[in-house]
């Protein structure tokens, strides 16, 4: 058996778009709500008064300058700051699984392939709606594909460790075709009325055919080489999960269960970590810096992704060489990095490298080298 190479890529995007200027529309009469209901303990010193956010700020602070989600209406209304999703019967594809399929069906399609043709699927996101049975699993009945399937969840990295799990198993032979697809609902896990993140993420949904590179049958990236790390940090976190309800104050809005993190340790950390990684991940290869074409990033924040590319390249990359999309996108976690490789990747020539990299919670960073077949 070969190297498996990626021979196809899908990207679902949610039709409904929240500008930078609807959100903190949304987010102000939230915010002043609040302050005039607690007024008299703002004055006293015992809460804290909700602060104001503005579009100059949100892309100050990310370069987003939008974001796709799967609903927007909760989102913006100043009573609710969450989507408003509804409740599905069993015998029902769930969410998820529904965004998968419009991925999925690019992605064969760009390939050349039918779902029947696939042995593999790695359902890779940061959250999933259930616990079982796996999401994978509903999306390879859903598709009609063979095999085995199973979920897989490390936050921000799930696509490129999805990637690593595929790839490797290709190379050992307990799968020939796989699809390694991240349906990325972040809004249901951002807390929307916190100032200092209600702007950050984004949904959307991947996915990224694997198999052998002699069996491509057309345009292709063969899989050099894949590198994972994880590190643990409470730096990045969320609380909730299926033992909520077991504990004493489990039920109340705690903040602690939607996503929190220590933004500036988190820059301060990571980034060296996933600077490193790559640096290291290039030298075991033998690939020097400059000749990677194209550097495709985890997108969450392009102050971060500007400072990984003057660290792998020695430079200040080229546009072109670190393509961004979290302006359009904003952070989708383990999906930013394939929508970014997705949307730009065709106009590499046979033999040109790239890397694929994705990092966050845990720590954890995942790189992926590829070339051009």
């Amino acid at each position: 058996m070969g190297l498996p190479a990626i021979t196809g890529t899908g990207v679902f995007t949610p039709s409904e778009v929240i500008t930078n200027e609807e959100l903190v529309v949304a987010f102000n009469a939230y915010a002043e709500a609040f302050n005039a209901r607690h007024a008299s303990e703002i004055a006293a010193g015992e809460v804290e008064a909700k602060g104001m956010s503005s579009p100059e700020f949100i892309v100050s602070a990310s370069g987003i300058e939008r974001r796709h989600v799967m609903d927007k209406t909760g989102v913006l209304n100043p009573e609710v700051m969450h989507p408003l999703l509804r409740q599905r019967r069993d015998d029902e594809p769930g969410i998820m699984a529904e965004m998968a399929m419009d991925a999925c069906a690019q992605a064969l399609a760009q390939a050349g392939r039918e779902a029947s043709e696939v042995d593999l699927i790695i359902c890779a996101a940061s959250n999933h709606e259930r616990p079982y049975p796996a999401i994978a699993i509903e999306i390879q009945q859903l598709l009609g594909a063979g095999g085995f399937a199973f979920d897989m969840n490390v936050a921000c990295s799930s696509a490129t460790f999805g990637i690593q799990a595929a790839a490797d198993m290709i190379r050992g032979g307990s799968a020939k075709r796989a699809l390694v697809v991240s349906p990325e609902i972040c809004s249901g896990h951002l807390e929307w009325r916190d100032r200092d993140c209600h702007f950050i993420f984004g949904d959307v949904c991947t996915a990224i055919l694997i198999e052998a590179g002699e069996e491509s049958k057309g345009p292709h990236f063969v899989i050099r080489s894949t590198r994972c790390a994880t590190q643990f940090s409470n730096n990045i976190r969320n609380n909730n999960g299926f033992l909520r309800r077991t504990r004493p104050d489990g039920l109340v809005d705690r903040r602690d269960m939607q996503f929190v993190q220590e933004g500036r340790k988190v820059f301060k950390e990571v980034l060296p970590m996933v600077s490193a990684h790559i640096l290291a991940h290039l030298e075991a290869e033998g690939v020097v810096p400059d000749e990677l074409r194209r550097l495709w990033l985890h997108q969450a924040n392009k102050a971060m992704n500007d400072f990984i590319g003057r660290k792998v390249l020695g430079r200040v990359p080229e546009p072109e060489e670190q393509p961004n999309i979290l302006q359009d996108y904003a952070n989708t976690s383990s999906a930013g990095s394939i929508i970014a490789f997705s949307k730009y990747s065709d106009d590499l020539r046979p033999g040109d490298q790239g890397l694929i990299c994705s990092f966050g919670a845990g720590y954890s960073v995942g790189s992926v080298l590829v070339e051009r077949g």
